[in-house]
C-alpha cells in the first residue's frame, strides 16, 4: 500500500503552507515599516504622557475608582492596539487590491480565509509591542502599580480584544477604494476612539452621549482592562459586545472578500 495524500488532503496542505508563508511575509512587512511602527508603538505612549500630564496615583477619575494614570494607561494601550490593527489593515488591503496583488494571490492555493488570517495575524504581532510599551511607561514613569496577574491579564485582554478591530480593518479595506480608504478609516478611527472613551472619560459626556458610547466596541474594549485593574472579572456585557462586533466585522469582511472575488 502506498502512503499518498488524497487530492483533498494535498489541497489542504498546500493551502496551509500558503497561509503560513503569507503570514510570515505580512509580519516581516509590518515590522519593516518604520513610520507605521512609530505611530502604532511609540505614538500612544507619547499621548499617554501628554494626557496623564502631572497627574499621579492620588488623582482619581470620577465614577471609576481608578487613578488618572491607571485609567489613561488602559485607554492609550487600547488606542495603540486599535491604531496597529485598524489603520494598518485597511489602507494596505485597499492598496493591494488596486495594485493587483490580491488578484495574484487568488491564482495560488491560498484560500480566502488564509488571506484574512494573515492580515489579522500581522496586525496582532504589531499591536502587542504597542501595549507593552504603554504599560512599561505607566509602570516606570507614572508609577502605576498592579499585581503580576493583572499585568498579564491586561495584556492578554487588550491583545485579544484588538482582533475585533483587525476584522473591521479588513472589512474597510475591501469596502473602500485606495483614494477613499484613508479618510473613511480616519473618521471611523477617531470617532470610535473619542466616543468610546479612549481619549477622555465618558462620564464627562452628556447623558444621551454616554448611553450611545456604552454600546460602542471601543467602550467595551477599554472596559475589559479597567475591570482587571480594579481586580474584577470583565463584565459579561462588554465581552458579549466585543464578540458580537467581531462576528459582525468578520462576517462583513468575508462577504466583501467574496464580492470582490466575483468582480475580479
Amino acid at each position: 500500500m502506498t502512503n499518498t495524500l488524497s487530492a483533498p488532503g494535498t489541497s489542504y496542505v498546500r493551502s496551509a503552507f500558503a497561509s503560513r508563508a503569507l503570514i510570515k511575509l505580512e509580519i516581516t512587512r509590518a515590522l519593516r515599516n518604520r513610520k507605521f511602527l512609530f505611530f502604532s508603538v511609540i505614538y500612544p505612549s507619547i499621548l499617554f504622557l501628554i494626557v496623564a500630564g502631572s497627574q499621579d496615583s492620588g488623582s482619581r477619575v470620577d465614577g471609576t475608582g481608578l487613578s488618572v494614570p491607571a485609567f489613561m494607561m488602559v485607554s492609550m494601550a487600547s488606542f495603540g492596539a486599535l491604531t496597529a490593527v485598524l489603520m494598518g489593515n485597511s489602507e494596505r488591503i485597499a492598496k493591494e487590491r488596486e495594485s493587483g496583488w490580491v488578484r495574484q494571490l487568488r491564482l495560488t492555493s491560498l484560500p480566502g480565509r488564509g488571506y484574512v488570517l494573515a492580515k489579522t495575524a500581522s496586525a496582532a504581532v504589531v499591536s502587542l509591542p504597542s501595549i507593552i510599551v504603554v504599560f512599561a511607561v505607566g509602570a516606570l514613569v507614572k508609577d502605576v502599580r498592579l499585581d503580576a496577574w493583572q499585568w498579564l491579564a491586561l495584556t492578554g485582554a487588550i491583545w485579544a480584544g484588538s482582533l475585533c478591530f483587525a476584522a473591521l480593518g479588513v472589512a474597510i479595506g475591501y469596502l473602500a477604494s485606495g483614494d477613499a480608504v484613508r479618510p473613511i478609516t480616519m473618521i471611523i478611527y477617531f470617532g470610535l476612539s473619542i466616543l468610546g472613551g479612549l481619549w477622555m472619560p465618558t462620564t464627562t459626556f452628556p447623558q444621551w452621549l454616554q448611553d450611545i458610547s456604552s454600546w460602542l466596541p471601543t467602550h467595551a474594549y477599554a472596559a475589559l482592562g479597567r475591570a482587571i485593574e480594579l481586580g474584577d472579572a470583565p463584565h459579561a456585557k462588554d465581552v458579549v459586545l466585543l464578540v458580537a462586533y467581531f462576528l459582525l466585522f468578520a462576517g462583513g469582511a468575508a462577504w466583501l472578500y467574496r464580492k470582490d472575488t466575483l468582480k475580479a
